[in-house]
C-alpha cells in the first residue's frame, strides 16, 4: 500500500493559510460544482496538475469550459505538466501562455462560475502539490454575491490577459517549448521540498470529503537495471509522459510502425508498458535474456491482469497475452509460422535495443509478423556500421530525447569527464575492417605502466561504485588482479568460462551486480556485457579502458553511469584516449553532433562550452587537444575518405554497393560533408562516380553519355517536395518489365499500392487536400497524379517525359534502353534510393523546425 498525506475536508471560511488549512480541498469541491474554470496561474507544476487531473477531467467531460493561464518565464514550469493536462483535457481546455516578454508574471488567481454567482480565489498559491497540501501559502476566496466590484474587476483583467497578452499551447508550441526547457537551479530546492514533505500511512478506506496523494516514489526501466522498489501503482513520468503524448497522436495519422529514441535511463520499457495498455495482446522481443526477465517485471508492475509466457531456448509458450521472446529463437524461420504464432498474432510488437534490428534474425520477425503497431525502442540509433536503424521504421521517429536534452531538463545526471592522455601506441597494432586487433591491443595494454596510469586516476578522483570497459578477456582479468594488488575490491565479469589463472578474479553477472550496489565491492571490469540491459544508479565513476571509436558504443558506456539516484550530484567519466583512429571525434560523441570539416581557415576546433549539457565538466589533458589537431591536419582528403568508405562497404556487402546501399552505409560525417558538394556528391551522378573509380562494367561503360544515363541522371536530381513522382516513375517500371507509356489504370494501380503503405500514406494524411485518401478510388488516385508528378515531370524534363493525349510517355529515345536490364536496374535503384531518402530529410526537416 502506498503511503498517503492526509487532507481534511474544506471549510466554509474565506481566508485560508495552510499549515492545518490548505488550498487543496477548496479547489476539489470547487471545479466539482463549477460551471466555468478559469485558472490563472503563474507556474504548473507536474505535481499540483497530477493532484487535480482527475477532477479536471471529470469536469471536462461533463461540458464545463476550462481555460489556464500560466507563464514559460523563469522555466518554472514544465513541460511535463503541460503534456499531462494535454493529453487528459484535449481540446476542451484552453490552454495558454502568458507572452509578454521580459516581463514577469506571478500572478494565482482561481475563478469558477456556478448558477447563483463566481467566487475567485487570490492568493500564493501555484499548482503544484507543497503549495496545495502542505506549504504556508495564504489564498483569499472573492465572493461576487458579496463582492461584485471585486469580481468583476479581477474577471476583467483576467479576460483582457486572455485576450491581448497570450498565446494558445498547441502542439507545435509546446513542443518548442519543451525543447528549449532547462531543469532550473531552483528545482533542486523544489524537488527536495516536495519529497521531503511528511507522509501519513493509510490502510482503510478514506471517507469521499477526504483526499489522498501518492507518496512520491520512483520508477526504473528495468529492461535497463535490476529490479527496484515501485510505488504502488506505476504512473509515467518525465520523459514517458511526453513521449506517450506523442505516440497517441502519431497513432492518429493510422501509421504502423514508429521509433522512439531516448537517452539510457529515461525509462523505455515503463514506457512500452504503460503504452501497451490499450493492446489486448503483445510480443515482447529482445536479444538478452536479463532483458527479457526484468521487462517482464515491468509489464506485471504496469498491467498485472495480463498473462504472460516467454519464447527463448527452453520454453516455447505461445498462449500468453503477452509474450517476452528471445530473438535469436524467434528469429529462426522454423518458429515463424502457424503452428506457433500465425502473422497476425499480435496488437502491438515492441522490439528494444532496436538498433540491433537490421540483423537477420530481427528482420525476419519483422518481415514475418503483421501487427497494428510496432514500436522500435534504442538509445542509440547510430551504429558503427552506419546501416541505417531508422529505414526499419521508415523514419517514423515519434519522440526522441537524446543525452544533452535529458541531461539539461533533469532526467539524468550531470557528468565530470576527463580526457586522460595514454601513451599506448596504436601505430603498432593491425587494423582492419574499421578495428583494432583485440589480442594485439590487449597484450600492449595489460602492462603495469598503464595499469598504473589507470589506477592513479581512479585513485585521484575517488568513486564507491565504478564500472570499467576492458578490450577482451584478457584484458578485464588484468585490470582486475592489477587493482586487487593495489588493495580495490574488484571483480570482472566476463563471457564463457574463465582461464583456470583468472577463475577467482571473476563473478557471475548477477552476484557482480548485488555485490557492488551492496558496497562489498568498489570495481567490476567487463568487455561488452554491461553495454546494454543495465544500469545501477549508484555507479560514481565509469572507465573508457579501450578505444571507442563509435558513438553508439560511447553513448552505451556512458549511459550506465547516468541514472539519478537520491544524493548523487554527478558521474565522473575517466577516458583513456591515445592515437587511436577517430580519436579526434570524442569531444563531439559528448555533444551528440558532427564534427566540422577540417581544413577551413580555423582548423581543427572543439566544441565549446555552451555545446556539452548544463552542469557538466569536459576537461583534455593539452596533450590530447594537440594530438586531435594533428590528426585533423593529417585527415584524407575528403575525395579519397569517400572512395574508403566506397571500398569498405563493398568489402562488407560482398558486392559493389548499389546506390541505396551506399547511401544507408556511408559515414554519416562523410555524407553531410559531401552531399552539397556538387564535384563530390556521388549521388548526382552514381555512374560517373562508378567510372570515376573504376568501377563500371562494360554494359555500363556503353550507357555512359547516352540519352539512357541522361535520363537517370535527371531522375537522380529530380525536385522532390513529397513522394508523388515515385509511382508515377514505378508505374514505368512495371516490375522489371519497363514500359515506354502508361494510362490511367497504370497510375491508379501504382499509386493505390505505393500509398497503402503507411510510410507513404502520411504525406497524403498530413496535407488537408488529400487527408481523406484512405476513402479514395481511381478517380482520386488519377487526379492526383496528373495533376501533380504527371504534369510537372512533363514540364521540368519534356525531353524525357510527354503526353499523349490520355496516355504519359517516355521520350522515343528511350526505347532502346527500356530492354537494357543494366539501365533498368539502375532506374529501379534510383527510385528506392530518392524514397528512402525523402523520409530521411523529412526526418531531418521535422528535427530541425522543433
Amino acid at each position: 500500500m502506498a503511503n498517503y498525506q492526509i487532507i481534511g475536508p474544506a471549510t466554509n471560511h474565506n481566508c485560508i493559510t495552510g499549515e492545518h488549512d490548505h488550498f487543496y480541498p477548496y479547489l476539489r469541491e470547487a471545479i466539482g460544482r463549477a460551471l466555468k474554470i478559469d485558472l490563472n496561474v503563474s507556474f504548473l507544476m507536474v505535481s499540483g496538475v497530477r493532484l487535480l487531473l482527475k477532477d479536471l477531467a471529470a469536469a471536462a467531460t461533463a461540458g464545463v469550459p476550462i481555460t489556464i493561464l500560466c507563464a514559460n518565464y523563469l522555466n518554472i514550469t514544465q513541460p511535463e505538466a503541460l503534456y499531462l493536462l494535454k493529453d487528459a483535457l484535449g481540446d476542451r481546455c484552453d490552454l495558454r501562455f502568458y507572452n509578454v516578454p521580459n516581463q514577469s508574471f506571478h500572478a494565482k488567481a482561481y475563478f469558477f462560475s456556478y448558477p447563483e454567482g463566481e467566487e475567485v480565489f487570490v492568493g500564493s498559491s501555484n499548482l503544484s502539490r507543497s503549495a496545495l497540501t502542505c506549504g504556508i501559502e495564504w489564498n483569499y476566496r472573492i465572493d461576487s454575491r458579496s463582492h461584485p466590484g471585486d469580481c468583476a474587476f479581477f474577471r476583467q483583467t483576467f479576460e483582457n490577459l486572455l485576450k491581448h497578452h497570450s498565446i494558445p499551447i498547441d502542439d507545435r508550441e509546446l513542443k518548442r517549448y519543451a525543447k528549449q526547457w532547462v531543469l532550473p537551479k531552483i528545482y533542486q530546492q523544489l524537488d527536495q521540498l516536495e519529497a521531503d514533505q511528511p507522509q501519513e500511512t493509510m490502510e482503510e478506506p478514506w471517507p469521499d470529503n477526504r483526499v489522498a496523494q501518492p507518496q512520491a516514489g520512483y520508477e526504473v526501466d528495468v529492461a535497463d537495471s535490476v529490479p527496484a522498489p515501485m510505488i504502488a501503482f506505476p504512473q509515467p513520468t518525465g520523459a514517458q509522459v511526453e513521449a506517450l503524448y506523442a505516440l497517441k497522436q502519431f497513432r492518429r495519422e493510422q501509421l504502423d510502425r514508429g521509433l522512439i529514441v531516448a537517452a539510457t535511463g529515461i525509462g523505455k520499457t515503463f514506457l512500452a508498458a504503460f503504452d501497451s495498455r490499450d493492446y489486448k495482446r503483445i510480443l515482447f522481443v529482445a536479444h538478452r535474456d536479463e532483458i527479457l526477465s526484468q521487462a517482464a517485471h515491468t509489464f506485471a508492475c504496469v498491467r498485472p491482469d495480463l498473462s504472460a509466457g516467454h519464447f527463448d531456448g527452453s520454453c516455447k509458450d505461445t498462449a500468453g497475452a503477452i509474450i517476452f521472446a528471445s530473438v535469436q529463437t524467434l528469429g529462426n524461420r522454423d518458429y515463424l509460422c502457424d503452428r506457433y504464432f500465425a502473422p497476425d498474432a499480435f496488437e502491438y510488437i515492441i522490439i528494444d535495443e532496436f538498433h540491433h534490428a537490421v540483423s537477420s534474425c530481427y528482420q525476419n520477425i519483422i518481415d514475418y509478423f503483421k501487427p497494428g503497431f510496432l514500436l522500435g525502442l534504442t538509445a542509440t540509433p547510430e551504429r558503427l556500421d552506419n546501416q541505417d536503424v531508422f529505414a526499419l521504421c521508415d523514419y517514423n521517429v515519434v519522440y526522441e530525447v537524446r543525452l544533452k536534452e535529458a541531461i539539461n531538463r533533469g532526467w539524468l545526471t550531470p557528468f565530470r569527464y576527463y580526457g586522460i592522455y595514454d601513451d599506448l601506441d596504436y601505430d603498432q597494432i593491425d587494423f582492419k575492417n574499421g578495428r583494432y586487433d583485440d589480442k594485439q591491443l590487449a597484450f600492449l595494454a595489460s602492462v603495469n605502466h598503464r595499469g598504473n596510469l589507470i589506477f592513479q586516476h581512479y585513485a585521484k578522483y575517488g568513486s564507491r561504485r565504478a564500472l570499467g570497459f576492458c578490450i577482451n578477456r584478457r584484458h578485464a582479468l588484468y585490470m582486475t588482479r592489477y587493482f586487487r594488488n593495489q588493495g580495490v575490491a574488484c571483480a570482472a565479469v566476463i563471457s564463457g568460462s574463465p582461464p583456470d589463472d583468472g577463475k577467482a578474479l571473476t563473478l557471475d553477472r548477477e552476484t557482480a551486480i548485488k555485490k557492488l550496489k551492496d558496497g562489498e565491492l568498489q570495481v567490476l571490469f567487463s568487455v561488452d556485457m554491461f553495454n546494454e540491459g543495465l544500469d545501477i544508479p549508484e555507479l560514481d565513476m565509469v572507465l573508457f579502458l579501450r578505444p571507442t571509436q563509435s558513438p553508439t558504443v560511447f553513448l552505451q558506456q556512458l549511459g550506465r553511469g547516468l541514472r539519478k539516484t537520491r544524493g548523487k550530484t554527478h558521474v565522473k567519466v575517466l577516458d583513456f584516449i591515445g592515437n587511436y583512429k577517430k580519436a579526434n571525434l570524442v569531444p563531439f560523441f559528448l555533444t551528440s553532433t558532427a564534427p566540422p570539416e577540417s581544413g577551413g581557415r580555423r582548423g581543427y576546433q572543439l566544441p565549446t562550452e555552451a555545446d556539452f549539457p548544463e552542469d557538466c565538466l569536459v576537461d583534455f589533458d593539452f596533450r590530447l587537444i594537440d594530438l586531435f589537431k594533428k590528426m585533423a591536419q593529417d585527415q584524407k582528403k575528403l575525395k579519397d575518405r569517400l572512395v574508403d568508405e566506397f571500398d569498405r562497404i563493398s568489402a562488407e556487402l560482398g558486392r559493389r554497393p548499389l546506390r541505396l546501399d551506399l547511401y544507408v552505409h556511408l559515414d554519416e560525417a562523410i555524407y553531410q560533408s559531401i552531399r552539397s558538394k556538387k564535384d563530390l556528391n556521388p549521388f548526382r551522378d552514381y555512374l560517373t562516380f562508378l567510372d570515376a573509380i573504376g568501377q563500371t562494367t562494360a554494359a555500363e561503360k556503353e550507357l555512359l553519355g547516352s540519352p539512357g544515363h541522361a535520363f537517370l541522371r535527371n531522375i537522380e536530381n529530380t525536385a522532390m517536395s513529397k513522394t508523388y513522382k515515385m509511382p508515377v516513375l514505378l508505374a514505368f517500371y512495371n516490375n522489371g518489365a519497363m514500359k515506354l507509356a502508361i494510362d490511367d489504370d497504370d497510375l491508379y494501380q501504382s499509386f493505390k499500392a505505393f500509398y497503402e503503405k503507411g510510410s507513404n500514406r502520411v504525406d497524403l494524411l498530413r496535407d488537408k487536400t488529400t487527408a481523406n485518401a484512405m476513402n479514395w478510388g481511381k478517380k482520386e488516385y488519377v487526379s492526383l497524379a496528373r495533376r501533380n508528378p504527371v504534369h510537372f515531370l512533363a514540364q521540368s524534363a519534356g525531353e524525357f517525359f510527354f503526353l499523349n493525349g490520355e496516355t504519359f510517355c517516355l521520350a522515343p529515345e528511350l526505347d532502346a534502353f527500356v530492354t537494357n536490364p543494366v539501365f533498368v536496374g539502375h532506374f529501379k535503384d534510383i527510385i528506392d534510393y530518392r524514397t528512402k531518402r525523402f523520409y530521411k530529410e523529412r526526418l531531418e526537416k521535422m528535427e530541425t523546425q522543433a
